[in-house]
């Protein structure tokens, strides 16, 4: 397929979106809200700081839906939980005949209702990660009916399945720039060496630093990533594609401090 060329040549997150939407659009689908969590825990839902969220979903709608918590109430986003596949936000609905829907499931599909987000299809991709979960919304314009996102589907549907399932994973191996700085250029530094088995004396002699210096760094990176220990603050800088990163000259990436997570990027 033609159409997945440019999603190959991609070099940030950002820009791959951007193309992404596009793309969707052109086939029916205009607005979309992909969400990527590799570190939940025991319960359904955690944290959306640890996610990686992208969508051109109107801003009072994902301030609603994530900073005010609406999440954890949506359907949607429970099957995705749950299952991989597609399937159509009607069939979904579906599953939930002779269910009472709870007050927070009410005020979610008014949300919903709201921001004409009624009928279209989602995609839960499988993940090869433990409690890792991956999957994307996809809206038909305001006025269309759950008919009309069938149809697309039953024409378009293994094609824009594929497409989706390519941006994915274009998503998981890219940087993004986002929003909010994770770590700096030496804090990555310091967990790549940490990751390729540096003790901290190590660390100091390679960096020409104190211990105290490198513990500094190490504290830093656990902050910004949200992570108390530093086994776990390499393991979430690795998913997140924060440490081990080339730049265009073939060194670690330096200059703007990467940025990710924990925030929304959107596109127009």
């Amino acid at each position: 397929m033609r159409v997945l060329e440019p999603y190959l040549r991609m070099q940030t997150v950002e820009d791959l979106w951007s193309h992404h939407t596009a793309v969707m659009a052109d086939y029916g689908f205009d607005r979309l809200f992909y969400a990527f969590n590799a570190f939940r825990g025991a319960g359904l839902y955690d944290n959306p700081e640890d996610a990686l969220l992208l969508t051109n979903m109107p801003t009072e709608y994902v301030d609603a839906y994530v900073t005010g918590g609406m999440f954890r109430d949506g359907v949607m986003l429970r099957w995705a939980v749950q299952n991989t596949g597609a399937a159509s936000w009607e069939d979904v609905y579906a599953q939930m005949q002779g269910q009472a829907l709870t007050e927070g499931e009410k005020a979610m599909r008014a949300l919903n209702e709201r921001h004409g987000i009624t009928a279209g299809y989602t995609i839960s991709f499988p993940m090869a990660i433990k409690n890792a979960n991956a999957g994307v919304g996809m809206a038909v314009p305001k006025g269309s009916t759950q008919a009309d996102a069938d149809a697309i589907w039953a024409e378009h549907g293994r094609d824009i399945e594929t497409i989706n399932h390519v941006a994915h994973l274009c998503i998981l191996q890219l940087p993004a720039t986002g929003q909010r700085a994770l770590l700096t250029p030496r804090q990555a530094e310091v967990l790549e060496l940490v990751a390729d088995g540096k003790t901290m004396q190590d660390i100091a002699l390679i960096l020409s630093r104190n211990v105290a210096t490198v513990e500094k760094h190490l504290r830093g990176a656990r902050d910004a990533l949200g992570v108390e220990t530093t086994a776990q603050a390499v393991r979430k800088a690795s998913i997140l594609n924060q440490i081990f990163r080339i730049d265009e000259l073939g060194q670690h990436a330096s200059g703007t401090p990467p940025r990710m997570a924990g925030t929304v990027a959107r596109s127009a």
